[in-house]
């Protein structure tokens, strides 16, 4: 049996000013920009092994995170895996199709502080997502496969 954590996250072309160090008495210019293009990582963590897993749709609905399951399924096909999700519709939806080695295991609502893969998406927003502006949505997805 493999315990894997498993979460999705938006990422787009807005722009998300943070923070920033500078020397003093200089002031940092950051552009911004409000363009509504966006991609959806998902990812499966299992800690036991140092592995991840992850996918880059165009969507998060049942349908793309069927084709996850099968991703993660195929991955680690020498498993039983339960895999901890949070309460997303399309994880509970009639028409996902859970393959035989995996078994789903619902955390408790508004809680994402139990999903360590949050912790991957703040580390990526962190480093990769923050004070950039980004010419099309595959500058994006490029950005969140090298993060």
């Amino acid at each position: 049996m493999l315990l894997l954590a498993a979460d999705e996250a938006k990422f787009g072309r807005i722009g998300q000013v943070m923070k920033a160090w500078c020397p003093p008495g200089a002031r940092p210019l950051v552009a911004k920009q409000l363009v509504r293009e966006y991609v959806y990582a998902y990812a499966a963590v299992a800690p036991e092994l140092g592995q991840m897993t992850t996918l880059v749709l165009p969507d998060a609905n049942t349908q793309m995170m069927n084709l996850f399951l099968e991703q993660v399924s195929v991955e680690f096909a020498n498993y039983f895996i339960v895999m901890q999700v949070d309460g997303a519709a399309w994880h509970r939806s009639q028409q996902l199709v859970i393959p035989e080695n995996i078994r789903l295991l619902f955390q408790p609502a508004h809680s994402p502080e139990l999903n360590p893969v949050e912790h991957v998406w703040e580390e990526i927003r962190e480093k990769h997502f923050y004070n950039r502006v980004f010419n099309s949505i595959d500058t994006v997805m490029n950005t969140l496969c090298e993060g």
